[in-house]
């Protein structure tokens, strides 16, 4: 399987996957028309799928102009087939899929949205998050609650440490601030800001990560350390009480 990135708009992310042995290509949350279809065009002339992770336009623009072009089919959670546009097939927690001979299950994470999905592969170790895990965070609670971004999340941290996790946005500086501020000794997170500002000089996505990396670093999933719930002055705090903690000061940050 091969992944790659296209940067659209400010910051978003859209994913474009190609089975080699059966020549399918999808693409996950095109954002917006152009730049997926430049790619597209330019290398396969063909578009077999569109998968979307939840119905916010920033991950679901270029869906119209691209099934249009291409005749593909777009797939996307089925309670949220009123507000994914042009959607065709309709995907429930845990089900299966595939992406030519690429083996996929959805996992239902709402919190972000109340239709988020993520796309897994247990073969290809790899997930597909959106907007509900991103290197060094997590998304903001719009649609659910704080306990269903807490479960989200710790849906996406029980997967096989090895996972490689594509996330919709470019965040990791601005999450790298966040994360030191409330867990400056942690010494795995100090030798990630190494290799984190090293990528980004270079002008580099800092996206994938690993689900391993992110217990070891992603504050939101360190709701348990001591020395995080002592920075929040939350020493007797249950697990849920120190992220919903987080995650409000994250929106004000």
């Amino acid at each position: 399987m091969d992944i790659e990135i296209i940067p659209c708009l400010n910051d978003n992310y859209s994913y474009l996957i190609k089975d080699n042995l059966t020549n399918t290509v999808a693409i996950i949350d095109p954002s917006e028309f152009k730049p997926c279809d430049d790619i597209i065009n330019k290398k396969y002339k063909k578009l077999d799928l569109i998968l979307n992770t939840h119905h916010h336009f920033d991950h679901v623009g270029g869906n119209t102009e691209l099934k249009k072009k291409y005749n593909s089919k777009i797939l996307g959670f089925a309670e949220d087939q009123k507000r994914i546009p042009e959607i065709d097939i309709l995907l429930k927690d845990g089900q299966e899929f595939k992406i030519g001979s690429l083996n996929f299950k959805t996992i239902f994470i709402p919190g972000h949205t109340s239709g988020h999905i993520a796309f897994f592969s247990e073969e290809e170790k790899v997930v597909f998050t959106g907007d509900t895990l991103f290197s060094l965070g997590c998304g903001r609670v719009f649609e659910g609650t704080y306990k269903q971004m807490f479960d989200s999340i710790n849906k996406i941290k029980s997967l096989p440490i090895d996972t490689k996790i594509y996330c919709g946005h470019e965040y990791t500086n601005s999450n790298l601030i966040f994360c030191l501020k409330f867990n400056p000794n942690n010494n795995f997170l100090k030798e990630k800001e190494k290799v984190i500002k090293a990528k980004t000089q270079n002008d580099e996505p800092t996206i994938p990560t690993m689900i391993g990396d992110e217990i070891l670093t992603n504050i939101f999933l360190r709701y348990d350390d001591p020395d995080v719930k002592g920075a929040l002055n939350l020493k007797k705090a249950s697990d849920l009480e120190v992220f919903t903690k987080l995650r409000d000061l994250k929106d004000n940050f």
